[in-house]
């Protein structure tokens, strides 16, 4: 297929726009393909079965109801339909069916509360779906579940999803579309479908109720339940197809949608808006921005244009234009008869060319797909890169595995990062120098120590900010990677003129700085060991750090063990006035719909049992946040807020006691934090961000509503995911409260974690409202397993 590609960093999207007539009856051949194509179609939809199909099925259907009504027949009595024969369809193997869309009969009623009605349009689906899987259809669409019988809502959603199981065991490469609205409307089950089976339900199988309501998650709930029947295979196999309606539903809706699998989005003629000038018709600015956070997706959804005119070229008369002879074409000689002169005719046939011309600049004949691509292609260079869009990492295990160099230059190609740790050293080395406070250096120079310098860039940026404010500086740079110190020990030689200190060792093992009548030119390598400074007359040569740079930060701040790294060196820094840079970092948690990463997990299970209980590093892109807050000073499509909260902090310098750096219990942590969730949804996991204050008021974070304003564009920290075993549903109005712990036994770190939900009731006595801690009353829910990642924790 064609498409509007965007390269970015050697990965492509693909965009791609099909055309739909739902009254197309006669079959696709390879001219109408080619014309669509002509006409900048990605490809076409086609029905399966005819309507010659659909009046055999509802004689069937109407024969088979008169006869239990006048006999009284069990409804157990099979009805039967007869295999396809070639009237009842158009469809045929074929060079163009990998280039179409299947439609299933929009008729059927899945979930009608009659058990007649519901048989029959289960054989109608499985008809479909096999045949459609003989002639090598890769998709079909099929009409989502009507959720209104009288007073029963949602009653037959478990039905069809069943059907739609059944029918998909009928292939192995056959996707089904489920096609959905976005939002539930008490009209849409009402709406007007030609022969629909759902008025043949009878009377005894539907009680009369009052209207529903509006409800803006109504559809979101119904894939839910059908997508949970699926199981394992619903992410591969069973997908949705969503109608954008003229007016969008609140925002907490789009972003539900947008963190499901939808492969489809139809558009009607009726979500376009006529304008006076320019292109003919354009999409509302709303709609626009719902593409476009369409078209960011990994793998973005097709966009199918539905009943907005026939596929120009195809079917139509013969032009009036002049035969390649000179002589005009007989419809021409039929006008011109009329007129008294040869040269009159051939006049009248060049104003009719004019008047064509100019109909074409006033009415573009495909305006709806001109609109569409139009806007792709002013997306198209802004896209993001993908590339690791929702694709899960294992945790670095940094403390035993070396890292290799091509991490290494991910990390350093974030200069955001670097310019930050810049500035805070900066300002750290200003202040010192206007206390007018000598160092703990020779000459009095102020002793900075870079632990864990990996290849050296905040060595460079150390030794550039001592020399931008004028403070002279002793730099050491401790590495334990023996690789990256082969790489150091070449930059001291050719870059750093041999300004730098260089020490290989685990910065939890080293002594510290020390004299030596070396040349500046100093290379040490200390056993792992040795970790004590030697207590004789030795200990003199040894003197303390003044300001100590790291950058040891994991996407949950301590979850490559800053704090256990930074505690083993802390002791070395210089106890009255030393500087850690950082100076602290604090974690933070929010709950999240995310069904890919979840379906993600269970597809890696089997080769991994981890999996369920790994913290992992992701890109976030297709989630929904389920606490947020509303802001109405915002746009539209950021007022819904997520609620982040803080777990816990770290603070260095730490002052020991009593040989705690023996143990680790110190650096345990526990936080109980609960969320409200105003929508209703399902919980697949745990979203992890954190904020580190690296000097005074120059901070990092990846927090999402902080981000921005701290550290826009900063990329070497993606969020941490820590996954559910098992999704949690919480309705509308309710509590989530999680449970997360910091663990260790003094070998490595994990982390524990749990959630709960609970409903919140407000009671009333005497018609008085209770005090406030009354009203704290609280139903749980329900419980998730606690999941733990202590078999692969993050070794010491």
């Amino acid at each position: 297929m064609d498409s509007t590609n965007v390269p970015s960093k050697g990965f492509t999207v693909d965009y791609y726009v099909g055309q739909h007539e739902s009254q197309r009856n006669l079959p696709v051949t390879l001219e109408a393909l080619r014309q669509a194509k002509e006409c900048n179609y990605d490809m076409l939809t086609t029905p399966i079965t005819t309507p010659l199909f659909q009046s055999r099925v509802l004689a069937l259907l109407s024969n088979h109801l008169a006869a239990l009504k006048d006999r009284g027949g069990d409804d157990t009595v099979p009805l039967t339909l007869a295999n396809l024969s070639p009237p009842d369809t158009p469809l045929t193997p074929g060079e163009v069916i990998g280039q179409l869309i299947g439609y299933g009969s929009q008729w059927i009623d899945l979930s009608s509360p009659d058990p007649v009605v519901y048989n029959i349009s289960r054989q109608v689906l499985e008809l479909e779906i096999s045949y459609a899987a003989f002639c090598g259809l890769g998709n079909v669409v099929i009409p989502g579940p009507k959720l209104q019988y009288g007073s029963a809502h949602g009653e037959g959603i478990a039905q069809y999803a069943h059907a739609v199981q059944e029918a998909l065991a009928l292939s192995d490469y056959t996707h089904i579309l489920i096609q959905l609205p976005m939002m539930y409307r008490p009209d849409q089950d009402s709406e007007n479908v030609s022969g629909s089976l759902s008025p043949f339900a009878r009377p005894q199988y539907i009680e009369e109720g009052s209207k529903p309501k509006v409800d803006f998650l109504g559809s979101w709930d119904a894939w839910h339940i059908v997508r949970t029947h699926g199981g394992k295979h619903w992410l591969t196999e069973i997908m949705s197809a969503l109608s954008i309606p003229r007016h969008l539903p609140p925002m907490h809706t789009q972003s539900r949608w947008h963190s499901e699998p939808v492969r489809l989005l139809s558009l009607n003629p009726q979500s376009f808006l006529p304008i006076a000038r320019g292109y003919p018709v354009r999409l509302p600015r709303d709609h626009q921005s719902l593409i476009h956070r369409y078209t960011h997706l990994r793998t973005p959804p097709w966009i199918v244009l539905c009943d907005v005119g026939p596929i120009p070229g195809l079917h139509e008369p013969e032009p009036e234009v002049p035969r390649a002879d000179g002589g005009i074409n007989a419809t021409a000689s039929n006008h011109a008869t009329t007129l008294s002169t040869p040269a009159e005719a051939v006049h009248l046939v060049q104003q009719q060319e004019q008047q064509q011309r100019n109909s074409k600049t006033l009415e573009d004949p495909t305006a709806h797909l001109t609109c569409i691509r139009n806007l792709l292609q002013e997306i198209a260079p802004h896209a993001i890169d993908p590339f690791y869009q929702d694709y899960l990492q294992g945790p670095l295990q940094p403390l035993t595995h070396n890292l290799d160099s091509t991490t290494y230059q991910i990390f350093e190609n974030d200069a955001i990062k670097y310019n930050l740790y810049e500035q805070a050293i900066s300002k750290a080395l200003t202040d010192w120098a206007q206390r007018g406070q000598s160092g703990s250096g020779s000459a009095g120079h102020i002793v900075v120590a870079v632990v864990g310098a990996g290849r050296g860039p905040l060595v460079t940026r150390t030794l550039r900010a001592s020399k931008v404010v004028g403070v002279k500086i002793e730099l050491w740079a401790v590495e334990k990677n023996p690789n990256a110190f082969v790489l150091l020990q070449r930059h001291n030689e050719t870059s750093w003129q041999g300004q730098v200190h260089l020490v290989q060792s685990d910065m939890r093992n080293w002594r510290g700085p020390c004299h030596s009548p070396s040349s500046a030119l100093q290379y040490h390598r200390q056993p792992q060991e040795q970790q004590q400074r030697p207590s004789s007359a030795h200990q003199q040569a040894y003197y303390s750090i003044d300001i100590l740079i790291s950058e040891l930060l994991g996407s949950f701040a301590d979850n490559e063990l800053s704090p256990e790294c930074l505690n083993g060196v802390t002791s070395l820094l210089n106890p009255s006035h030393g500087i850690s840079i950082p100076e602290s970092y604090t974690s933070y948690l929010t709950p999240i719909a995310a069904p890919g990463l979840h379906a993600d997990i269970l597809a890696r299970t089997p080769s991994d049992v981890t999996a369920p209980n790994t913290p992992h590093v992701v890109k976030l892109h297709a989630i929904d946040y389920l606490s947020t807050t509303t802001s109405l000073e915002d746009p539209p499509e950021a007022r819904e807020k997520p609620v982040v909260l803080a777990a816990w902090s770290f603070t260095h310098p730490r002052k020991y006691q009593d040989g705690s750096r023996k143990e680790n219990k110190h650096n345990e942590r526990s936080a109980r934090l609960t969320f409200p969730t105003v929508h209703r949804g399902v919980c697949h996991g745990l979203a992890g961000y954190f904020e580190a204050v690296l000097y005074g008021d120059v901070e990092l974070s990846t927090h999402p509503l902080n981000m921005a304003s701290k550290s826009k564009d900063m990329e070497s920290w993606f969020p941490i995911y820590f996954p559910l075993k098992i999704p949690m549903y919480m309705p509308d109005n309710s509590l989530l409260t999680v449970t997360m712990r910091r663990m260790t036994d003094n070998r490595k770190v994990w982390y524990e974690w749990m959630v709960e939900s609970f409903l919140q009731l407000a009671n009333e006595e005497n018609g008085k409202r209770e005090s406030k801690r009354a009203q704290a009353r609280k139903i749980r829910l329900g419980c998730s397993e606690v999941s733990s990642s202590k078999e692969r924790g993050c070794m010491m």
